[in-house]
């Protein structure tokens, strides 16, 4: 059953009649009304009213932001705090570079069809009148849901070049395939232009949202966009060992870890830190790979993997503390399956050191999912990550590190002053702790007492 259009967005299209002009759905709400899923945006796009007017009308239903009076993109948030974007039909054309390069003007009197053309996919170029529910379809959109493809409106498509990731971010979301004709015009789009903020904005949708993350990456391999993320496209055709993995190369292996990632994704407490783990868990691959001893091997991809996830980070994350959470990720992937392997000979320091360097329970997740993106199958729960779950837990250190003992209030009351020497001492101290030399802060203290 399609989402129903909420009150107020009817109300809304209601005074808009009573003004003159027609309101109707656009864009991912009419989509995903046709597909039966859940809508939670409901744009409107305005015909018959000047912008002007239009402010005017709906500063009477709550507060009125302009995203771009000149684009005619109105943001009204109501007193209920529902938002709606509002906009006019407008007429665009190319004045420079880039997806900022247009020069735009409202239209209210332009002809449905000829809007419509100025939306990136048939599938998003579906309309809908609000008062009367009826669906206007000018260019297939329905016929290319059935099918489910991702076509290309008009050549216009080429003018934002946005609209290529937008392609992959819309395969990880649906499933979707992209029609032969749009990979081939994607193909011919640079996006290089395009700045980080906007290249995270699409990569977050694809790997927090999207259920097919994986088939994203791979999107964005068929559309050429790949080549300008260097340290994704070099996975193509890095082998692997057929006997652990029987996938294939590093890439199908990282697209389907992203696919098998998405089903501990409600348990992430970062998801963006984690998924980007994911992604990113073997990129060392790429100049560690080795042929050797009559099978391909990967030594110290693990820590290899540390430089070239900072590299990619720097074109699609804006988030400082997130680098090195993605980097101990990356670093540690493959500790839970070595310590699982070596697990009645792993003592409690290793355990605790682990805690300092990673979290483990994000830690386990994202080496859960390089386990699962393989042609095997596997089972939840992954046996490595309960025992080290467990273990961690014994010790007190499965959320966090132990904290030390000591305090440097607890130097200076021995007449130690703040600097080097505390900072070393305290490091003494804490290294006895994680050995479990000592037991708490009591033994501390007097191992304090006996030294200084």
């Amino acid at each position: 059953m399609k989402t129903p259009i909420p009150d107020h967005i009817t109300q809304l299209a209601t005074a808009v009649e009573a003004a003159g002009g027609r309101a109707y759905l656009v864009g991912g709400a009419v989509r995903d009304q046709e597909l039966n899923i859940e809508c939670k945006d409901f744009d409107i796009e305005v015909y018959g009213i000047e912008v002007d007017d239009l402010e005017n009308l709906l500063a009477e239903f709550g507060k009125v932001h302009l995203i771009g009076k000149q684009f005619a993109v109105l943001l009204l948030v109501l007193d209920d705090g529902n938002e709606v974007e509002v906009a006019l039909p407008r007429r665009e054309s190319k004045t420079g570079p880039g997806h900022k390069g247009f020069e735009m003007k409202s239209d209210p009197g332009m002809q449905k069809e000829e809007a419509a053309l100025r939306r990136d996919f048939t599938v998003n170029a579906l309309m809908r009148d609000v008062l009367t529910g009826e669906l206007f379809d000018f260019y297939d959109g329905v016929g290319d849901l059935k099918r489910k493809v991702l076509r290309h409106v008009s050549p216009a498509f080429a003018e934002d070049p946005l609209r290529v990731l937008r392609a992959a971010r819309f395969v990880a979301c649906f499933d979707f395939s992209i029609a032969d004709e749009t990979i081939e015009l994607c193909k011919s789009i640079d996006i290089s232009e395009l700045p980080r903020e906007r290249i995270e904005g699409e990569f977050r949708l694809m790997l927090e949202k999207g259920d097919y993350p994986g088939k994203g990456l791979l999107a964005l391999e068929q559309t050429g966009a790949l080549a300008h993320f260097p340290e994704l496209a070099c996975l193509r055709e890095v082998p692997q060992d057929p006997e652990w993995h029987p996938e294939g190369d590093v890439l199908i292996h990282t697209a389907l870890c992203l696919d098998a990632a998405v089903l501990r994704r409600d348990e992430m407490e970062n998801v963006w830190a984690e998924m980007l783990g994911v992604l990113c868990h073997d990129l060392g691959k790429a100049t560690h790979t080795v042929f050797e001893r009559d099978r391909w091997r990967c030594p110290a991809h693990d820590v290899g993997g540390v430089e070239p996830t900072k590299k990619l980070l720097s074109q699609i994350n804006g988030q400082n503390d997130v680098v090195p959470l993605v980097c101990d990720l990356v670093r540690e992937h493959l500790r839970p399956g070595q310590l699982y392997l070596e697990r009645d000979k792993v003592s409690d320091a290793a355990i605790r050191r682990l805690s300092t360097r990673v979290n483990i329970p994000a830690l386990c997740r994202v080496s859960f999912a390089d386990f699962a993106g393989r042609l095997k199958p596997f089972e939840l729960p992954w046996a490595p990550e309960v025992w080290l779950l467990e273990r961690a837990a014994s010790l007190g250190v499965k959320d966090e590190a132990p904290k030390n003992f000591l305090r440097g209030q607890d130097l200076i009351s021995h007449g130690i002053e703040p600097g080097p020497e505390m900072g070393r001492i305290l490091g003494i101290v804490y290294d006895l702790q994680i050995e479990g030399d000592l037991a708490d802060r009591e033994q501390a203290l007097n191992w304090l007492w006996k030294h200084y």
